[in-house]
Order: C-alpha cells, then structure tokens, then sequence
C-alpha cells in the first residue's frame, strides 16, 4: 500500500476548529484535504436529541464512513504528495466507548478490529484543546441546526474523554494545541506562532499553549 509524503491528522472536541485548522494547513500546504462528512449521518440530529437510542445507527454510519475515507489517504495524486485530516480513525472508537453499552461495543469493536487493520498512520497528529467554556461559545456562533441543543455536561465529559486518550497516545507523534485563548482563524499572529510548531520535524509529543512551550 502506497501512501501521502506527508500526512497530518487534526483532533479535538466538537467545536474545536479542527476543520478550519484543517483548510488553512492544506493551503498552506498545498495538501490534498480529507474532511470528515458528519453532516451526511441521517442519524446524527437525532442522536443528539435521543443519545442511547441512536448512539449505535451513528456509531456504525461513521464508522464506515470514516473507513471509506480512510481509504483515500493510501491513494496519492500527482497534484497533492501530503494530506490533512480534521480528525483520526482511532476517534471513532473513543465517542463508541462514550455513547454505546456493553453489548453494542462488543459488536462495534469487533468490526472496528477488522477495519483499522487498514488504516494509514500520520506523521503528525494535532490535538486542539480547550475549555468547556471555549467549545460551547464556538459551537453557539457557527449555530449548527443539529447543535443547537448540545448539552454541556456531554461536551464536558467528551473533553475529559480526549484529554484522558491524549494523555497516552504514543501511536505517531503529538502536538497539543492549547486554544483556549489564541484564536488562529482571526488572528495572524496566532496562526503564526501556531504554523511554527507544526512546521517543526515532528517527535514524540509536545505541547504548545500561548506563552508557553512544552
């Protein structure tokens, strides 16, 4: 299997910018994009209205879509040798482990297993972090009709849920983005000082938060 020169994945709670950070990088770039089609789930608005009883028709739905998207990072053009993603094929199992009971991610982690065995790893994978505070100002503004009702503790537990997996991801190397007070769609400045780091060879993982690096 063939794949991109260079491949960067972004993450992060719903809300975050992964995919404005995702366009402004492939322009950047001149990288092929790769965004996530969330808004082709028939079952999402229902799912956040009703959560257990839609979790696991979600679940599935994104996670062949996910799958065949996936399938498009090992396909290379002559056009476009990097790709940006606004989100990785481990996610899918992150929200399943959230949403679904016990006997439905017995199911789900079985057909999981068989998938990811296909999946291409980044070079880089890009966590963007922010407060509950920050994520539920940024989903009220871009006012998503299937957002409208978003419950904070759910934004709260998801927060936790990705700080926890990031804390022990080792799979490719990690930059955390700290963003609750920079804003790099609307500020050159920040958008600078965030492409810096990125920019840089990526090993191991490390940590950027506006005044300070890790």
């Amino acid at each position: 299997m063939t794949g991109p020169a260079y491949y960067i994945a972004i993450e992060g709670v719903i809300g975050v910018g992964k995919t404005s950070l995702a366009k402004i990088l492939s322009q950047r770039l001149n990288s092929r994009l790769i965004l996530e089609k969330f808004e082709e789930n028939p079952f999402l608005s229902d799912f956040y209205q009703d959560r257990h009883r839609y979790a696991f028709q979600t679940q599935l739905f994104f996670l062949l879509s996910r799958y065949r998207q996936q399938m498009e990072v090992s396909q290379t053009d002559v056009f476009h040798r990097s790709i940006v993603t606004d989100y990785i094929f481990a996610k899918d199992r992150l929200f399943a482990y959230i949403n679904l009971d016990e006997k439905e991610l017995h199911l789900y982690d079985q057909l999981y297993t068989i998938l990811s065995k296909e999946i291409t790893k980044p070079d880089l994978v890009i966590y963007l972090q922010a407060d509950p505070d920050r994520l539920m100002k940024n989903i009220d503004l871009r006012d998503r009709d299937y957002e409208r009702d978003m419950d904070r503790d759910y934004i709260d537990s998801l927060n936790q849920f990705y700080n926890q997996f990031f804390f022990h991801y080792n799979d490719t190397p990690l930059l955390i983005i700290n963003t609750t007070e920079i804003d790099f769609v609307n500020k050159k400045e920040d958008l600078d000082e965030v492409m810096k780091y990125i920019q840089q060879p990526p090993l191991g993982t490390k940590y950027y938060k506006a005044g300070t690096t890790e």
